[in-house]
């Protein structure tokens, strides 16, 4: 099995730079790539990684997109001087050629194949390619947007080529369009290709009606061509959360990639004076994880283009989540395009109240103030995650890799103790010794979790009920709001006025007379296969209300016999990490899925998750719910436009 992260990186490809005056390509320097090196060796990321060589490509494999005229157009570039440079550029838009552009257009690319080598023959698990030129632009006789070859539209041919790779996933986030990517493929249904971009109706370079969202691909590859034209400034966490979870996750689940490619511009966060969006780093540690579970977790980030130090933070969170080692905290996303207010010496509650209320922008050029207030953000978004990541209790001693778990003790809990936990109605809990003996296991592990003396955690329990109890201790123990999410019919007891404890129950037969804000009963029809059900319904409606809950602690209690498949059920957990730093407690009632959710915590590859649909009759529920809930949610407003 695969493990660590890769990392690309060699001083060659800093060895050109613009020669005369060029205003429009004055921000393509060396030091953008050496900038993104040094930020990543700040935090102490490099010594983490494992690193890979880099070579130059070959002719072949640059054919793989280009043409033999284009690709002998540019080698001539290798002889010119500057007038025959500028007249030779000249010829191509928004674009300088150096006497070493062509050498390190073939590194670049060399540098992306060989992160794609390492990790479809399992020499890393994923991995990070920080390279230059960037490659998105340019099309297949055309150097265009800085970029001389197309470093992930080859990267995936390569891959189909070298591989066999039926199935490829491309998520471009750069502020720009990837025009050349989505020429490369408009026919080719092996290739989902999905970009966001500033559109600004056509407005915003590079300017093409191809950009659009009702540009979907032709005739074989109709369908699998995904543009969001952001047609306004601003965007920030909840809009590009919304983007994954309402449009891209549905389809890319479906679509079922055997490996994605992420061209990672990062022009598209915070502080970048052209992009002018909102996203702060850690929102692309959250994207990043949010691709994790497909593809068996074969991942492949390539370095496209950014121009401030703002947004090495970005590229830091993104290749810091590849890690699973760390995890972020996200901003508050109950409003939508949330600014962070630069003002000293603002609370942290005055700055939201700021950025609510009057909409603070970003400034929107560098300088030492705004380096130090990321910096200082960075350090307080960044959780660095327990050294032991999962502990267990009483789970067996069967499993497979005890050795990384901390196996926890449980403790006798006397109904006092669990009294004081609950109100009224719901004494008649305690009188069932069952849920002592579970408590007794449950609580010692919610101790270690919100301690943080580990990240997480997973206990057999024959009371899903036992969730409950344990969702109000932890608020006891530490946690200001949990997510209860409930698999199975049992009785919950529940204080529907609580704001700290968000329940969601799934499966059948609850009392929808119960419903409210905060207890929320998904009661579907059908009593089989509902792997479908459970995933669209996380993506498109438990995640949304999640981040807007913004839990410390996400607890998953799943039944037995619930009609969903041990797969899912890996998936479901890993994506629910993308909540409370990362913090998770699973009680399930079937000993036998223990070691597949021990799997799932311990950051394993996830097993693709077969084709599967939505019932109808279960999609008219979220429907009718999101009707209901959606002003006390904002997220479920969806809006995405």
């Amino acid at each position: 099995m695969a493990s660590g992260t890769g990392l690309i990186y060699n001083e060659q490809m800093m060895s050109y730079n613009l020669l005369w005056d060029y205003p429009v390509c004055s921000i393509e320097i060396p030091e953008r790539l050496s900038a993104s090196y040094e930020k990543l060796k700040y935090y102490g990321l490099v010594e983490r990684c494992i690193p890979l060589s880099v070579r130059e490509a070959i002719e072949e494999e640059i054919m793989l997109a280009h043409s033999l005229d284009y690709l002998e157009a540019v080698k001539s570039t290798a002889s010119m001087n500057v007038e025959e440079l500028k007249t030779f550029s000249y010829n191509y838009g928004d674009v300088y050629f150096h006497p070493n552009s062509y050498h390190c257009a073939k590194v670049s690319l060399g540098a992306t194949l060989q992160l794609v080598d390492a990790v479809m023959l399992d020499r890393v698990r994923n991995g990070m390619a920080l390279v230059r030129p960037p490659g998105h632009h340019s099309q297949k006789s055309e150097a265009c947007g800085f970029c001389v070859f197309n470093n992930v539209a080859i990267a995936a041919k390569y891959a189909k080529q070298a591989y066999g790779t039926k199935r490829i996933l491309i998520v471009d986030w750069d502020v720009h369009h990837g025009q050349g990517t989505q020429y490369a493929f408009e026919e080719d249904p092996s290739v989902l290709y999905f970009s966001w971009h500033r559109y600004e109706h056509q407005q915003f370079w590079p300017n093409l009606k191809d950009s659009d969202y009702d540009v979907v691909g032709k005739g074989s590859g109709t369908g699998f061509n995904i543009n969001i034209p952001w047609n306004k400034v601003g965007m920030g966490n909840a809009d590009y959360l919304a983007a994954f979870l309402y449009i891209l996750l549905p389809m890319a689940y479906e679509f079922n990639p055997e490996l994605i490619l992420v061209s990672a511009g990062f022009d598209s966060a915070i502080g970048d004076p052209e992009g002018e969006m909102c996203a702060t780093p850690e929102c692309f540690a959250h994207l990043t994880q949010l691709l994790m579970p497909l593809a068996n977790g074969k991942l492949c980030v390539v370095l496209e283009c950014h121009r401030n130090y703002s947004e090495c933070e970005s590229c830091t969170s993104a290749i810091l989540e590849l890690f699973e080692e760390s995890r972020f905290f996200i901003e508050d996303l109950s409003t939508k395009k949330r600014n962070i207010g630069i003002e000293e010496g603002n609370s942290e509650s005055s700055a939201a109240t700021n950025a609510e209320e009057k909409n603070i922008t970003m400034v929107s050029k560098v300088n030492q103030d705004f380096d130090e207030f990321m910096d200082s953000h960075m350090k307080k978004v960044l959780v660095l995650a327990p050294r032991v990541r999962t502990a267990l209790a009483s789970c067996g001693e069967k499993l497979t890799r005890l050795d990384q778990c901390l196996q926890v003790e449980e403790k006798k809990i006397a109904m006092e103790e669990v009294g004081v936990l609950i109100s009224g109605g719901d004494c008649a809990h305690l009188k069932d010794e069952n849920l002592l003996l579970s408590l007794g296991k449950i609580f010692p592990l919610i101790d270690k979790i919100t301690k943080r003396e580990v990240r997480n955690g997973v206990v057999v329990s024959p009371m899903l009920s036992s969730g409950a109890f344990a969702a109000r201790y932890s608020t006891t123990v530490g946690a200001s709001r949990v997510l209860l999410l409930v698999l199975g019919e049992a009785d919950i007891p529940t204080d529907k006025d609580d704001e700290k404890i968000l329940v969601v129950q799934i499966y059948g037969k609850q009392d929808e007379k119960r419903q409210s804000n905060y207890y929320i009963p998904i009661c579907w029809k059908e009593n089989n296969e509902w792997d479908g059900d459970l995933l669209y319904t996380l993506l498109e409606f438990i995640l949304p209300l999640a981040y807007g809950h913004r839990p410390e602690l996400v607890i998953l209690a799943v039944g037995s016999n619930i009609g969903i498949q041990a797969f899912t059920l890996a998936h479901l957990t890993h994506l629910l990490q993308v909540l409370a730093e990362g913090r998770i407690l699973v009680i399930s009632r079937a000993s036998d899925l223990v070691e597949t959710l021990m799997s799932s915590l311990l950051g394993d590859p996830i097993s693709t998750m077969r084709p599967f649909a939505l019932k109808q009759e279960n999609a008219l529920v979220l429907v009718k719910l999101r009707r209901e809930l959606k002003q006390h949610w904002k997220l479920l407003q969806n809006s995405v436009n």
